[in-house]
């Protein structure tokens, strides 16, 4: 009979999904999509792959949760991060401050290893979907701002985000990259009265 390492079977096994899911996003964080096998990712999580089959029946299934658990997580944080903004310019912001404040914890790695990798069609237009979903609210509001041409504003300075976002993982201090990018972004956004 397996130990259960909880209060109840139901809370055990709810620890043992979410430490199968870490295991697999270190893997494809760090070995790319190939390494997330049952095999390796019950290694990881230090747990035999007839346990990994209790949870998951396949490696896309494995690549298929991390692609949502990864949106489900930033997106719940950029959530709470843009409820209190009284404005389309500070929804902006707080989107800016949240992205930049994941991505220093490296919690977009998972989706940028797997935009990279090659999925099974139906989970690349998974991860397509959940994007644009993502970005819709920081869209919105720069559409609500009414600056010329809304929707290639939004992708430059989605650009923006992206370039500040490498800056911080390679080292740029994640407040000298936010100050910095929030002004060209108070720039990029200034409508004429």
């Amino acid at each position: 009979m397996p130990r259960i390492n909880a209060a109840t079977v139901a809370e055990h096994r709810a620890r043992q999904r979410e430490a199968l899911i870490q295991a697999a996003i270190d893997l494809l964080v760090n070995e790319g999509a190939a390494a997330v096998t049952p095999a390796a990712v019950g290694a990881r999580a230090g747990l035999a792959r007839s346990s990994v089959y209790q949870y998951f029946d396949s490696s896309a299934a494995l690549l298929a949760t991390i692609v949502e658990e990864a949106f489900r997580r930033s997106d719940e944080a950029l959530a709470r991060a843009m409820a209190d903004a009284t404005g389309p310019l500070e929804r902006v912001e707080a989107y800016f401050r949240e992205s930049l404040r994941l991505g220093a914890e490296g919690a977009h790695r998972p989706a940028a290893a797997l935009m990279g990798a090659d999925l099974h069609p139906a989970c690349q237009e998974r991860l397509m979907e959940l994007h644009l979903r993502q970005v819709a609210p920081f869209r919105a509001a720069v559409e609500e701002i009414g600056v010329p041409d809304p929707e290639l504003t939004a992708d430059l300075i989605a650009g923006m985000l992206h370039s500040a976002l490498s800056s911080v993982e390679h080292g740029t201090p994640l407040e000298a990259v936010t100050s910095r990018a929030l002004a060209l972004v108070h720039r990029c956004l200034a409508t004429e009265d």
